[in-house]
């Protein structure tokens, strides 16, 4: 597979449309699956549909960038940023259950140490401002650049990073603490 994504992201770099077919014939399942566990039934197969055309969208438009390996994770984010994004337009609350991380374990104890873990992340950030606590997911969950969550935020990039070290630093001594504890 590979060797087929690379071959066809070469096509995507000549802006072969070729190449973008290969993508959507590979992808399109597992793009409608994200978006399709982030919408549900809350909004229509018509959104759904529009959500995974415009992942695939924005791909062909960042095409000189992508890399091999990469474009089913940039894929996925793509199009759980723009289901969330979505949502929110709708005026559908996005919970932080929505917009976790998941994490897969092997043993119990660890699923139960996973759990504990997270609940402290979601408490912690929590406590975040709201505007840190968006910039924290949109950088580290949807993957989104400084420039990228500026722009959508009405920002200055080097606002956003100012903003994302603070955070960091925050969210480390409460976990600190917490260790200490």
């Amino acid at each position: 597979m590979q060797k087929d994504e690379t071959a066809a992201l070469a096509l995507m770099a000549k802006d072969n449309e070729m190449g973008l077919r290969w993508m959507i014939q590979r992808y399109t399942p597992y793009v409608s699956a994200v978006v399709w566990g982030i919408v549900g039934g809350q909004l229509s197969a018509q959104d759904a549909e529009e959500i995974t055309s415009d992942a695939f969208l924005t791909l062909w438009r960042n095409r000189q960038k992508l890399r091999p390996g990469k474009v089913k994770s940039y894929l996925g984010s793509i199009a759980r940023s723009r289901a969330i994004d979505r949502l929110r337009q709708a005026g559908q609350d996005v919970s932080l259950e929505d917009e976790e991380l998941v994490i897969c374990s092997d043993t119990p104890e660890r699923e139960v140490l996973l759990r504990e873990s997270k609940e402290l992340l979601r408490r912690y950030l929590m406590s975040l401002k709201a505007m840190d606590r968006e910039i924290l997911i949109r950088y580290y969950y949807l993957y989104e650049s400084a420039p990228a969550i500026a722009r959508r935020l009405g920002m200055r990039p080097d606002a956003v990073r100012q903003r994302l070290a603070r955070a960091r630093e925050q969210l480390r001594r409460l976990f600190d603490k917490e260790e200490r504890a």
